[in-house]
């Protein structure tokens, strides 16, 4: 087995002091460069005092980094991955030398067997290191992977399991069923970001989702000041994020641009990202002349996106639903736009609508739709003073509900709570673990009584 250092470069130790709980976070690749949300959820988690494991299936491919990833202490471990019959059989006889592993393997053996090799063998390593490093609870991201891999780990080692279940993980056509469903039936308890993904967990696995929570994903919110712009520039600078990818809408919004250039507007547009898509985006603004209208600046770390969410204008979030099925959940950089102050507008996808009102905190537009988001982009252009009670409201609610503190506060209450019925509810775990000093950004309650609820 590898030996795994902590940030410093030391070797570690066994583990915590005994009966000190340690949560083995289990990700497929890790740090990741588009999945910030997961660095925040950490960093929140030691701020609490939680001790962390971080165990990666995958060797990360990012060429970039977020420098917030300096800040997390918890070691990173690399999980084996078995490439052939004999490194696969190694696994196993090492993990086989500890007579309590030896004994989980048995007990494990039927749902081994029923594994991909890939998942097997990972799971047997994993089980190995968990224990090695006094991991008392495995937790997941995404219902896939990581957490077929987090399952068969519980059965050898012994460990209970849960899991964040995002979108992709749940919305995309090769998604199997069957596995989601046993994934929900073994886990000591379940996560999801929304509720628009609890309603459609619900409803396809309605006698698996006893122990399903809602916990929102969480923002830093002192790396996000609030600084709304009362007056746009000109020409009108509208920014947009994300992987240049199908989902995320770009193509819509440089169609919107054409159309509101052709309309007299003075706009332009930015897109943060990079993709397998660049090539036809960059085709695309070409063919209308829009060379000197939309940009692509390619992928920024996170400080550097909060800096362009200062100094323009609108952010748009133009999603779709990909043609197979993919879709976001509720993109995090959106709620940084909310929290910055920026106007926005978004197509509505999935749990958009619980964020983004018409008139309240934003503009929610139909997916799919160029001439309503260019409409839309206009209404947010013009809208001038008036637009500032609309932000505040949005930052109020980004603070009330996704306040990485308040999400860390929740999680950790799982992990004691999540499997004693009501008292576990969504609603009574919510409420424990809001933190106090979330009044809005100018300190009164008054702009949360028109957020939605």
């Amino acid at each position: 087995m590898p030996e795994a250092h902590s940030p410093s470069g030391q070797p570690l130790g066994a583990g915590p002091p005994s009966g000190r709980p340690t949560i083995g976070y289990v990700l497929k690749m890790y740090p990741r460069f588009s999945e910030t949300f997961v660095v925040s959820e950490i960093l929140a988690r030691e701020a609490r005092g939680e001790s962390l494991v971080i165990f990666s299936l995958r060797p990360s491919t990012d060429t970039r980094f977020h420098p917030e990833l300096a800040r997390v202490q918890a070691p990173v471990i690399h999980v084996p991955r078995p490439s052939s019959a004999h490194g696969w059989w190694e696994t196993w006889r090492t993990a086989g030398a500890d007579p309590a592993t030896a004994a989980g393997l048995v007990t494990a053996l039927p749902a081994l067997l029923e594994a991909a090799h890939d998942d097997a063998g990972q799971a047997v390593a994993l089980a190995a290191l968990a224990r090695a490093h006094g991991v008392t609870h495995l937790h997941a991201h995404f219902a896939s992977v990581a957490t077929r891999v987090a399952r068969l780990t519980g059965l050898i080692a012994g460990l209970p399991y849960s899991f964040t279940a995002h979108a992709k993980d749940i919305f995309h056509e090769d998604l199997d069923p069957e596995l989601l469903r046993t994934a929900l039936a073994g886990a000591h308890h379940a996560v999801t970001i929304s509720e628009y993904n609890m309603a459609h967990l619900r409803s396809r696995f309605p006698d698996e989702c006893g122990r399903l929570h809602l916990v929102r994903n969480g923002l830093e919110l002192d790396r996000f000041e609030y600084a709304p712009r009362p007056a746009p520039a000109v020409p009108a600078r509208v920014l947009a994020v994300g992987r240049l990818v199908e989902k995320k809408g770009f193509r819509h919004l440089i169609d919107a641009v054409d159309r509101l250039r052709a309309a007299g507007e003075e706009v332009t547009a930015d897109i943060v990202g990079d993709g397998p898509l660049r090539e036809e985006l960059e085709a695309d603004i070409a063919a209308r002349g829009l060379g000197g209208a939309v940009s692509l600046l390619g992928p920024r770390t996170q400080e550097e996106v909060v800096r362009l969410l200062g100094s323009h204008d609108v952010f748009a979030a133009p999603f779709v639903v990909g043609a197979d099925g993919n879709t976001d959940g509720l993109p995090t950089v959106l709620l940084e736009a909310m929290a910055r102050g920026i106007r926005c507008v978004a197509a509505d996808v999935t749990a958009v609508s619980e964020v983004i009102v018409t008139g309240e905190t934003g503009w929610l537009v139909p997916s799919g739709d160029p001439a309503a988001l260019a409409r839309a982009l206009a209404e947010a252009v013009h809208a001038g003073p008036s637009s500032l009670a609309q932000a505040e409201r949005a930052r109020v609610l980004v603070e009330r509900r996704y306040d990485s503190r308040r999400q860390a506060a929740e999680l950790a209450a799982l992990v004691t709570e999540g499997s004693c019925g009501a008292e576990g509810s969504p609603a009574t775990v919510g409420e424990r673990g809001r933190p106090a000093g979330t009044d809005g950004p100018s300190g009164r309650r008054g702009a949360e009584e028109r957020i939605p609820a």
